[in-house]
């Protein structure tokens, strides 16, 4: 299903599950809708009731709303099974994925060719388990030996395979996911049925959906506003016999309209709708490739008022890229830019290919002869911090400042003051620079750049709008962090962040009475994960992560943050506008209905007639007739969401007043006094 588009077996599955929902032990979960439904089963046992000489009210009338009560029930289920419809649509194709397949059981980590096959239901906690190329990962489990591209399209839907190796943040491996190159040893960290692709399957089915906390508190207010109208309505009809037998003549109100004036005047439009709402939401989240643990973190997210991004990934494009080459004294800029690719021809770092390809967009230096220089390339290694190239008696070296420095200096060269100048004039930029050097003489510095992603500085201006902070995690140095706090548009930063820092960032704002998210991937990112009330673990981070947070990003995109926040709140927005609008249906509905549902009493009620219904009949049916067309009007905005805009709050409820509250208020009007026409000109009433 797309936002347009319904599919036709959800449709099909939709329409039988709305007989199915009909089970007496199912509609006591909705409060509301109970009401309609012994309504319709009341009104059907005085219809049958008709035949045998009890009359209550003419026998078609009574059958019609009857029929139409039963209609508002179907309609009501069938909102609640096309959102359920989505859910398991997806959850049968992850069942697919999970496969009971047999698995190498290693009695060691240190040998791997003693093993025993065993069923990946059997596996347990912490035993180990050997995957080959071509083989499926049979559980859930942390890489500690190894390292392979892993085929993940059957959880993420991306085809595109990840490298999942020991020993790092991403060393997390999911069951039923496929290893397409070299091999893996695996530690199981799930029992069978408790694995993650179990937990997603439960999530994503409606059926398993829990109500969250907000959707629970507004049904005890959709539950209390109809038991006052059940109180009120009760009376109606002992308060008629009174008066019509105390004036000798009208007629008192029939226990069929007292039924059919019960369920219009209950919030039954969001009753209905409010489950397929939540569900939707969920749903929502779920075509986001995000797995939420529970509802009450989706709602949350609408609430959030603080995020924390890591500047890595999210803010800027994670890999550093070359800007600028900047010679020092008397170096022409294009002998440092030739001996900055030479070094970096070997280098298929990201970093290492745009020093390439800027020497060739600046100066159009390519097309180089490797054999005929017979160089041998230095690989970069985290000991010396630094790379480069030998070739006919020459020395290039690329790398850390100090590095270079050190270098320079043991080979009896000087390492002049300008550079150092230089240096810091890229740092204070928000750029990291990597010295190059020939034969013991400095050349230069070659300016990485962190490239802020185009639009995420629009991004956090509209999350400004919105009345959201955001704030950049980095373990930049804060001159750096600085830099590039002001070029994206962040509202503030943490430099040089530690574990134990970010968890006070988060408590500071927390006991501030702000709601803070943040994502991570790492078990150093575990305690603030923890502590944030939205908290989104990378799918390739560390299992401690995972378990830290209370959403799991599939696609592992650090920006999903910020959709999960959109989420939320067009989640939280559609609720309120939906229950908005249901309450000023009940208040139109009641004005439109009562003065007529008394005329028989009371003819001075006339006056109040303002739709000029043709009879109490005419104007019952109509109106009860509205209130089951809403429903099914409303079903597609209650499963797309209402529009997202980013604006603040205030500006939020105005709008939601205008829209949903006044036209609320108009729509029963002009509907009801439509469908009173058509019913006339039909010679239905």
């Amino acid at each position: 299903m797309n936002g347009k588009h319904i599919d036709k077996n959800i449709f099909n599955d939709a329409l039988r599950q709305s007989f199915v929902k009909l089970s007496p032990r199912l509609q006591l979960k909705n409060p509301v809708m109970l009401v309609v439904y012994i309504g319709a089963i009341f009104t059907t046992f005085l219809y049958i009731l008709s035949f045998m000489g009890i009359k209550d009210e003419n026998s078609w009338y009574t059958l019609d709303i009857a029929l139409i009560l039963w209609f508002t029930v179907l309609f009501a289920n069938f909102a609640e099974s096309i959102a359920e419809g989505r859910g398991r649509a997806q959850a049968d194709s992850l069942r697919s994925a999970k496969k009971e397949v047999k698995a190498k059981k290693l009695k060691s980590a240190t040998n791997i060719d003693e093993y025993t096959e065993v069923l990946s239901n059997t596996l347990k906690k912490g035993d180990l388990v050997f995957v080959s190329a071509g083989n499926q990962i049979p559980m859930d489990g942390e890489v500690i030996e190894g390292a392979a591209s892993v085929d993940e399209s059957a959880i993420t839907g991306e085809s595109a395979p990840v490298i999942r190796e020991s020993g790092g943040d991403r060393s997390a491996v999911t069951g039923g996911t496929t290893v397409v190159s070299d091999w893996l040893i695996i530690l199981v960290t799930a029992e069978a049925g408790e694995s993650f692709l179990d937990k997603m399957i439960a999530m994503v089915e409606g059926a398993s959906r829990k109500k969250t906390p907000n959707e629970i508190a507004l049904q005890i207010l959709l539950v209390t506003l109809t038991i006052i109208f059940l109180v009120v309505t009760a009376t109606l009809l002992p308060f008629s016999n009174f008066v019509s037998n105390l004036a000798g003549s009208g007629t008192a109100i029939s226990i069929t309209n007292v039924i059919a004036l019960l369920v219009c005047l209950a919030p039954t439009t969001i009753g209905a709708l409010l489950s397929s709402i939540g569900i939707a939401g969920m749903s929502r989240l779920n075509q986001a490739n995000v797995l939420a643990m529970s509802g009450r973190a989706i709602e949350a997210a609408g609430d959030v008022d603080i995020l924390l991004l890591d500047k890595t990934g999210t803010i800027t494009l994670g890999n550093r890229q070359a800007s600028e080459f900047i010679p020092v004294g008397n170096v022409e800029e294009r002998e440092l830019a030739d001996a900055a690719q030479l070094s970096s021809l070997a280098d298929e770092t990201a970093e290492g290919r745009s020093i390439v390809i800027l020497a060739k967009e600046k100066f159009d230096i390519r097309g180089r002869d490797l054999s005929r220089l017979n160089a041998n390339f230095i690989e970069f290694s985290a000991k010396t911090r630094m790379s480069g190239v030998d070739f006919v008696g020459n020395e290039i070296r690329k790398g850390a400042v100090d590095a270079i420095k050190n270098y320079v200096l043991q080979k009896g060269g000087e390492y002049p003051s300008e550079c150092d100048q230089i240096v810091k004039q890229v740092a204070g930029a928000g750029g990291t620079p990597l010295v190059v050097a020939q034969n013991a003489k400095v050349l230069g510095v070659i300016y990485l750049k962190d490239i802020v992603k185009n639009g995420v500085k629009e991004r956090f201006g509209d999350l400004r709008k919105m009345g959201i902070k955001t704030i950049m995690i980095t373990g930049d140095n804060p001159m750096t962090a600085a830099a590039i706090a002001a070029e994206a548009g962040v509202d503030d930063f943490l430099a040089e962040a530690t574990p134990e820092a970010k968890l006070a960032l988060i408590r500071d704002y927390q006991a501030k009475g702000h709601l803070v998210a943040m994502t991570g991937d790492g078990t150093n990112d575990a305690p603030a994960l923890a502590q944030a009330d939205v908290a989104v673990a990378m799918n390739t981070g560390t299992q401690a992560a995972k378990e830290a947070g209370n959403m799991v990003d599939l696609d592992s995109s650090p920006t999903k943050l910020i959709d999960i926040v959109r989420i939320g709140k067009q989640l939280l927005m559609t609720r309120g506008s939906l229950t908005t609008f249901s309450v000023a249906n009940d208040v139109a509905k009641y004005f439109a209905i009562i003065p007529v549902l008394f005329l028989g009493i009371f003819p001075q009620l006339t006056t109040l007639n303002v739709l000029g219904f043709t009879s109490t009949t005419s104007a019952i049916l109509s109106a009860i007739i509205y209130n089951a067309l809403i429903i099914v009007f409303l079903i597609p905005l209650s499963l797309k969401g209402v529009k997202y805009r980013e604006l603040p709050a205030g500006k939020l409820l105005k709008r939601n007043i205008l829209i949903y509250g006044l036209g609320g208020v108009i729509a029963p009007f002009l509907a009801i006094k439509l469908i009173d026409m058509i019913l006339t000109i039909s010679g239905l009433v």
